[in-house]
């Protein structure tokens, strides 16, 4: 039996499509794999603890070994248990929407907290930077409201995709496989149901194969 992380990034869950593609993807994959676990985080939903001064000091008093309060040890065991609720899974789900050409900023606090040394990469001078959560699949399904087709004039516009799919590869993952709905906006309500139509189909063909 797998655990499966589906991680959503809009608080419009009911209108977001990449979370309805999302969605259909798991609605696909449950039938697929009746014995797995599948949990849900909405980063809006959450109790994210803020990467704040207090949470900056705990992590490099406990890190590098010195002394530390109370306080400080509760707040990174906090991080802490965000981090291996992550890493404990088998597979993951990301629906991220594009927020300014890039992502929700409810999602990069999310990526702040688990991108720690020691816990999803590490780094040495002979090896460099090396991820630590491996072997792993990822689908991710982005959604925006025009379109940034690699190669156009206005590919450079997207730091949505580049940064999610940075992150993953830096922290180890290898096996990405991404669906985008585009444009949701800027061609009008029919071609935004056609393209997000397109996605549901290839979302649960994806999901036989994950």
């Amino acid at each position: 039996m797998s655990k499966v992380l589906y991680i959503q990034s809009s608080p419009i869950k009911q209108i977001s499509y990449s979370i309805k593609a999302a969605d259909a993807f798991i609605e696909q994959y449950r039938i697929k794999n009746p014995e797995d676990e599948i949990v849900i985080l909405n980063v809006f939903d959450a109790q994210l603890p803020a990467f704040d001064g207090p949470a900056a000091s705990a992590k490099y008093a406990i890190m590098h070994g010195k002394a530390h309060s109370q306080e400080q040890k509760q707040i990174w065991k906090k991080i802490e248990s965000i981090i291996e609720q992550f890493t404990s899974a088998d597979k993951y789900v990301l629906a991220v929407a594009m927020w300014n050409f890039s992502i929700p900023y409810k999602l990069k606090q999310y990526i702040d907290i688990l991108v720690q040394p020691g816990y999803t990469f590490t780094y040495s001078d002979q090896k460099g930077y090396q991820g630590l959560v491996k072997g792993k699949p990822a689908a991710v399904f982005y959604a925006r409201g025009g379109q940034y087709p690699k190669g156009s004039a206005f590919e450079p516009y997207d730091l949505q995709s580049k940064y999610i799919e940075l992150i993953l590869r830096f922290i180890g993952f290898e096996d990405i496989q991404t669906i985008t709905i585009e444009p949701t906006l800027m061609a009008g309500e029919k071609t935004a149901q056609e393209k997000l139509r397109q996605a549901i189909e290839q979302a649960k063909e994806l999901a036989a194969n994950l």
